[in-house]
């Protein structure tokens, strides 16, 4: 019986998103995913995401399998390390891509941002309250995001399932309408937990790898520093932005595979 991975996704992409990376995987492990966070008004965004994970535990439990691997990018790496700070006898351990813990001074910044407002400005948040979120077609919105820097970027078949799954068919006409609320996604940016990195003060219950993108801003904000502390060795580079599991989804999926086998080794 296949291992199961449960995969968190990034804010604003449903997990759909990734179906190049989870066949990467799939031969090995069995994946299952939420697919969209946040979506479920038993699980509203509030400040620190507690009901996000909530969410996850909730599916985490469904699983038939007593322990599980968690795997997630962005927001997702995030959620997937408090539900396994909640229940670590569920979890064999977690991987976050990009994820990177915000501690020390840093911490203390994005307190007061968040208070002041000022982390609008420096997150995708602004940008989301006006993200647009219909298209006349499903052509019209692969040229609309072809045509942006960083989703060309993207492997195709990745940018092909995103447009699919984040932009499904709404109407006979044709009409592709956003699928993740972009209300949601703006509350995301907004809650970011602040008390992780103190949390992890005395490290983790579970082993914990990382991988990091190259030319990751998100990386270059939060330092590695407590990243490093929290992973040891168990921490990766892949060239890209923080979007590196859409611009290079194999070489991602061999690098995860790479940290999953290496402490299932440590035990």
């Amino acid at each position: 019986m296949k291992q199961v991975i449960h995969f968190s996704h990034a804010n604003g992409f449903p997990a759909s998103t990734y179906r190049t990376f989870f066949a990467e995987l799939g031969d090995r492990y069995a994946i299952r995913a939420i697919e969209r966070i946040g979506h479920d008004a038993r699980f509203p965004v509030t400040q620190g995401w507690p009901h996000l994970v909530e969410q996850l535990l909730d599916d985490i439990e469904r699983s038939d399998e007593p322990r599980v691997w968690l795997v997630g990018h962005s927001l997702g790496g995030y959620l997937s390390l408090m539900a396994a700070l909640r229940r670590p006898q569920r979890v064999r351990g977690v991987v976050m891509l990009d994820s990177p813990v915000v501690a020390g001074w840093r911490r203390g910044l994005l307190r007061v941002s968040q208070w002041t407002g000022l982390d609008e400005r420096l997150s995708p948040a602004a940008a989301t309250r006006r993200r647009r979120t219909t298209w006349a077609s499903r052509d019209e919105a692969w040229r609309h995001f072809r045509a942006k820097p960083a989703f060309a970027r993207w492997d195709e078949r990745v940018l092909s399932d995103y447009v699919d799954s984040g932009m499904p068919r709404t109407a006979p006409d044709g009409t592709r309408t956003l699928a993740f609320d972009r209300r949601i996604e703006y509350l995301i940016y907004r809650t970011l937990p602040h008390t992780l990195g103190a949390r992890l003060a005395h490290g983790s219950p579970v082993p914990v790898g990382f991988v990091a993108g190259t030319r990751s801003k998100e990386v270059r904000q939060a330092g590695l520093a407590a990243t490093r502390r929290l992973t040891g060795e168990k921490l990766e580079w892949i060239g890209g932005s923080h979007l590196f599991p859409m611009e290079k989804p194999l070489e991602t999926a061999r690098a995860v595979q790479r940290l999953l086998h290496a402490m299932e080794e440590n035990g």
